[in-house]
């Protein structure tokens, strides 16, 4: 029998084996996206517990070094036990997101895409910081009584918050091979002006600012105020609130984040 035949025969199946293998693994991945959500707040206005109409032209967040992970246990954010992953992902290294881009009823902004392996992203980290100027500025225009006020609010916050699995109506970060999921980064900015649609006794109204602190800084029917302005007009107790608030901006839907200061 030939030699050569026989080596043919039994170099085949290896070859086809290694391909199919290499064809395994390639459907392995991917694509996973990046969204940031200011939700509906954002998008569409609201009135704050104190009877101000906001509604809002840009909100700018800059986030830094959003990583997502597949958890293993599962992560709580409401512990301090670090997230243990048997995967992770470098989402972005930064980005300048508009939360209030599109229309009222605009998706969540789409922020990176990146191919990577498949599975189940159940965790999520990022910072919320700015070393070329203030990580949030929120402009728009707050009404009360027939008396409108234009603002652009600047605000500083040195945040890194660490998240669980996404709460909300569907499940986020199930990526299949070949597939494409998101993750998402939410904004809770109720948790700043507060939220006439819940009692007041409510804990989110009672740690919320409210517009009105904001308002009585106004310069000829104007609000245009910077993060040192508010440590120098805010009254002590506000700064301490204001401090609090920033810790509850970062969520993951509905779920909870774990704020850590930087």
């Amino acid at each position: 029998m030939d030699r050569k035949w026989l080596l043919n025969v039994a170099v085949i199946p290896l070859l086809m084996s290694s391909a199919a293998c290499t064809q395994s693994a390639a459907t392995q991945v991917g694509t996973l996206e990046l969204r940031a959500n200011g939700e509906d707040f954002i998008r569409q206005g609201f009135t704050s517990k104190d009877g101000w109409q906001i509604e809002f032209d840009h909100v700018y967040a800059d986030i830094q070094d959003v990583v997502a992970y597949q958890a293993a246990p599962p992560f709580n954010p409401d512990t301090d036990v670090e997230i243990a992953a048997k995967t992770n992902v470098l989402l972005t290294e930064a980005a300048n997101v508009d939360l209030a881009e599109g229309d009222a009823t605009a998706a969540p902004i789409l922020v990176e895409q990146v191919e990577t392996t498949a599975g189940r992203y159940n965790a999520l980290s990022w910072k919320l910081i700015s070393e070329a100027g203030p990580a949030l500025v929120v402009i728009g225009t707050a009404t009360r009584d027939g008396e409108t006020i234009p603002f652009e609010i600047a605000l500083n916050p040195s945040l890194e918050f660490f998240c669980g699995d996404f709460v909300g109506d569907e499940r986020k970060g199930i990526l299949s091979p070949e597939g494409t999921a998101n993750v998402e980064a939410t904004f809770h900015f109720d948790h700043l002006f507060g939220d006439i649609d819940i009692s007041e006794e409510e804990v989110l109204n009672r740690g919320a600012l409210g517009f009105d602190p904001f308002a009585a800084l106004a310069q000829d029917g104007v609000v245009n105020l910077t993060p040192e302005d508010l440590e120098i007009k805010l009254t002590k107790v506000e700064k301490l609130q204001l401090a609090d608030i920033y810790k509850g901006l970062g969520h993951v839907g509905e779920g909870h984040c774990r704020a850590e200061e930087i």
